[in-house]
């Protein structure tokens, strides 16, 4: 990942991938797209977007940051449903980071046409 490239992993710019997801210039169209702008956010430490983005029937009061976290790559592993044709969706990914990953089967729903993240399982 380059100082330009998104976290997300995408080779695109930050502000031209998931930067647009935070400013609340775009919605990410799909489940994938929202799964990743929330690892970006969990790398920017971005609670609000993440607040923003859970589902009002699971979202936390707040959300807390490790300080000593350093977040260091997402591989998608898998995806299903999510696309604009669905209402819900799930992704599969595992986030690295300094020390470890975490494995994580991830659901999603549609709010009001936007998509939000439930709740996911941890994945050995």
């Amino acid at each position: 990942m380059t100082t330009r490239s998104c976290p997300c992993g995408l080779p695109e710019a930050y502000e031209k991938c998931c930067g647009r997801f935070h400013s609340g210039a775009a919605a990410a169209p799909t489940a994938e797209a929202l799964m990743r702008s929330r690892y970006s956010a969990f790398v920017r430490q971005d609670a609000g977007y993440l607040l923003r983005t859970w589902h009002p029937r699971t979202r936390p009061a707040r959300v807390d940051f490790d300080p000593g976290m350093r977040w260091t790559g997402l591989e998608v592993l898998d995806t299903a449903d999510g696309s604009a044709f669905h209402s819900t969706g799930t992704v599969t990914f595992r986030a690295s980071y300094r020390g470890g990953s975490l494995h994580e089967r991830s659901r999603f729903e549609r709010v009001d046409g936007a998509w939000v993240y439930v709740d996911g399982d941890f994945l050995e």
